[in-house]
């Protein structure tokens, strides 16, 4: 079998209906649209949400709360994480996702307090805990707010 053999299997493929060509179609004169009112138009038909003059269910449900559209949100990292860099290395927001201990960075990294560390290593991050900060001090490395 060649590519220019190839057909379709039979009864996989159906002609689409051609509205408006005449009564003896069945789907003619009105094209399957019934006789009046407001979807019979060209053009007509209600938008998106509407439901008849009752009022629609995004009006009906209760609107709460507010997002501060300048709120800064950071990746979140733990002390314990930072375990697998070297002794002496540099780590940032590069080498934290290099490693593969966070996926993506949006306004900066955090990192928080949770676990223990035992290598002497530099972090640079825009935000620390205070506990994050003691553990890292306390194994011999240093932390530099960006």
């Amino acid at each position: 079998m060649r590519l220019h053999e190839l057909k379709a299997a039979e009864g996989s493929t159906k002609a689409p209906k051609r509205r408006g060509r005449g009564t003896a179609t069945g789907q003619g004169k009105t094209g399957g649209r019934g006789m009046n009112g407001q979807k019979s138009r060209s053009g007509g038909g209600v938008r998106l949400g509407f439901e008849g003059g009752q009022m629609p269910l995004y009006r009906r449900l209760p609107k709460r709360g507010f997002t501060n559209p300048f709120t800064k949100e950071y990746s979140e990292v733990n002390v314990q994480d930072l375990n697998r860099f070297e002794d002496g290395a540099v780590v940032d927001c590069a080498a934290l996702v290099e490693a593969g201990v966070v996926k993506q960075v949006k306004d900066g990294v955090k990192v928080l307090g949770n676990g223990e560390i035992t290598k002497k290593i530099t972090v640079k991050a825009e935000k620390f805990s205070k506990s994050a900060v003691e553990k890292i001090e306390a194994a011999g490395g240093k932390v530099e707010v960006l």
